[in-house]
């Protein structure tokens, strides 16, 4: 099923195909339809609505928990090996129906064909990746003082909760669920309201592939609703949060006043640094690939470009030339490499941002009218943002601290190795940052003293599920991929076993 023309027609038609109409959250191998607040589905790519649901309110949040509690139960009693085998047929159950996950991702969100397409393989890679971890959990035998045999092993938390954000639903959907269902919890996701779609099919696809009743569940609701209730419910065994500082601050004291523990991946305003004897092609290419991609909706985006000065016209117009000749367009159209903002309030705040960085004195170096091919057809409603460079963004400007979210870069330069990394950590943020540079050493130098959870030498934006992902300071705390896993989804258990059945007393402690 193809369709090259992004309106409610193709949108309506990918969530009749997908979903069979109906929206509502998943629990117990089926859809419910909630019975609170009407909540609507808006085309970023054109502005028109093309479904309506209600939000499944405390009640539906409720349900969903009791649901997932027993699912926990069930799934903590499969063996590893039997849960490693379900978790491959859902990998290949999820590329099974790639397509039709991309489609239904692009046409809902407005996010362009081709990144749909990729992270719907990532997260056939993810499935994958767990799957062989899923039996290799284990504890460790603990030499102690005195006849014992002491060990450890790792326990499930039981219910885990998962609040996903709307710029790209099914990726972290996929992020959010593999690891912990591998170390043999039950899964609640909450997705964004905006962007729910891709997420319920996906537990469908999984429920489907094998996974019992309860052990991968969606509620679909607002989060002053049904996260509230998700993230304060004393069953709920661990909190994963991606979202912006302020939100996550919210969840982050409303699930310590629960006592549950949290996982947070927030916000970041990345450095990309350039110096002088960078092969300068490359690096232009690299800021593009950075700010760019997904229309710049991206928490590791390289939204600071800090150029060395003697390089820096050159290479400012290097990145400014690139950034004309980004294709916005329908999203669903394969060459479209830029697709419009998905929420019409955050399209509204770069609109803003945009603003304040030129009337901080920031100079526009890329266009401000939108193509015909946008302002002249069906798609002049939607949330499109131009490619976007300014330069001259000062240390402590408004564009400097905060993060925009969409496809908007500012530029400035530095001289020296220790000014570009002071900037770099100018910031509360620590996702991500890059440099670009011939010079190994220095690569290295400013690699270990940038303060960023994720780093690249001469790259940008590349990410695998086996490597850690995280960041430092308002980019939150917790590591969701690679090994780690083990550790965040799991808890350490110690076993102490007596080997002599007679001799001296146990002895006291007063702990």
């Amino acid at each position: 099923m193809t369709h090259t023309i992004s309106s409610v027609e193709t949108a309506t038609a990918a969530l009749q195909q997908s979903l069979g109409g109906r929206i509502g959250s998943f629990m117990d191998g089926r859809v419910h339809t909630g019975s609170g607040d009407e909540l609507s589905l808006t085309l970023a790519a054109t502005g028109e609505t093309f479904a309506r649901f209600a939000d499944a309110g405390a009640d539906g949040a409720e349900a969903v928990i009791t649901s997932a509690v027993r699912g926990a139960q069930t799934w903590r009693n499969v063996g590893a090996f039997e849960r490693a085998r379900i978790l491959r047929a859902v990998a290949v159950a999820v590329e099974a129906h790639a397509e039709e996950l991309a489609f239904l991702e692009s046409a809902t969100t407005g996010k362009a064909i081709r990144d749909a397409r990729v992270e719907v393989a990532k997260v056939v890679e993810m499935f994958g990746y767990y799957s062989g971890w899923a039996d290799k959990i284990m504890g460790q035998t603990i030499p102690v003082p005195g006849n014992w045999h002491t060990y450890t092993e790792r326990e499930p938390y039981g219910v885990i909760v998962a609040i996903t954000p709307w710029n790209a639903p099914v990726f972290t959907a996929g992020w959010n669920s593999a690891a912990p269902l591998a170390a043999g919890n039950a899964v609640i996701l909450k997705p964004s309201e905006f962007t729910p779609l891709s997420t319920v099919r996906l537990a469908q696809i999984a429920h489907d592939a094998g996974l019992p009743d309860g052990v991968f569940n969606v509620a679909v609701g607002a989060g002053a609703t049904v996260g509230s209730a998700l993230t304060t419910d004393e069953r709920v065994g661990k909190v994963s949060f991606i979202g912006s500082v302020p939100t996550g601050r919210r969840v982050s004291v409303a699930t310590a006043q629960a006592g549950i523990p949290t996982v947070l991946e927030l916000g970041g305003k990345s450095a990309n640094i350039v110096f002088a004897d960078a092969d300068l092609d490359r690096a232009a290419d690299g800021a593009i690939s950075a700010i760019f991609s997904g229309a710049g909706q991206s928490c590791v985006a390289g939204s600071r470009l800090l150029v060395q000065r003697e390089i820096r016209d050159a290479f400012i117009e290097r990145v400014a030339e690139r950034a004309g000749k980004l294709r916005l367009g329908d999203p669903l159209d394969a060459t479209t490499e830029v697709g419009p903002i998905i929420t019409r309030p955050q399209f509204e705040t770069v609109q803003s941002l945009i603003s304040t960085g030129v009337a901080d004195g920031a100079r526009r170096v890329t266009a401000d009218q939108l193509p015909e091919s946008i302002a002249g057809s069906h798609l002049a409603g939607g949330n499109w943002v131009l490619p976007t460079l300014l330069d001259g963004v000062r240390q402590g400007d408004t564009l400097e601290t905060t993060e925009v979210f969409g496809p908007v870069v500012g530029a400035d330069t530095f001289d020296t190795e220790e000014e570009a990394i002071a900037r770099a950590n100018g910031t509360r943020f620590g996702l991500a940052g890059a440099v670009w540079t011939e010079n190994v050493s220095r690569a290295h130098f400013v690699a270990r003293s940038v303060r960023a959870g994720t780093f690249w030498i001469n790259a940008y934006k590349t990410i695998h599920v086996a490597v850690p992902f995280g960041g430092f300071g308002d980019s939150g705390h917790g590591r969701s991929s690679g090994p780690g896993f083990i550790e965040e989804y799991t808890q350490p258990k110690a076993v102490w076993v007596p080997t002599q059945a007679t001799g001296a007393p146990f002895p006291s402690l007063s702990y």
